[in-house]
């Protein structure tokens, strides 16, 4: 079972105790924005195998949204910090590089990998929504 301990509250809950949010450190895009770049934001995720930084909300203790950094094949847990937080802090990364040599932190985490967008970047292609009847 997942164990995140909740930066803020210092509760290590199990993962029924937790929402989960998604990905972590999205570029978001709202009003304004293009339709492309607004789709990918709603719907485009990386989905990486292997080290995630995830949003999770701690639903049964404080209530309040935190970041964690997991490995998804092993479910290693490397660690939890505050949401407010524009990247991981400098002693998460290292820890993840000591845990997994040559791992580097994404620069930027963008909704449409490697600069693709619409569906054709899935692992498991799917028709396009335009050409369905």
């Amino acid at each position: 079972m997942l164990t995140l301990t909740c930066p803020y509250c210092g509760v290590a809950a199990e993962e029924t105790e937790l929402a989960p949010g998604g990905e972590a450190h999205l570029t978001r895009h709202g009003p304004g924005s293009s339709a492309t770049d607004f789709e990918g934001y709603l719907f485009a995720r990386q989905n990486p195998r292997g080290v995630l930084f995830e949003r999770w909300r701690h639903a049964y203790g404080c209530g309040k949204w935190f970041l964690a950094a997991r490995d998804s094949v092993t479910l290693q847990v490397f660690g939890a910090y505050p949401a407010q937080s524009k990247t991981p802090p400098d002693d998460l990364v290292a820890a993840i590089r000591a845990a997994r040599l040559g791992w580097q932190p994404p620069a930027a985490v963008s909704a449409h990998p490697d600069g693709r967008t619409g569906d054709d970047y899935a692992l498991n292609p799917t028709p396009a929504r335009d050409t369905l009847a």
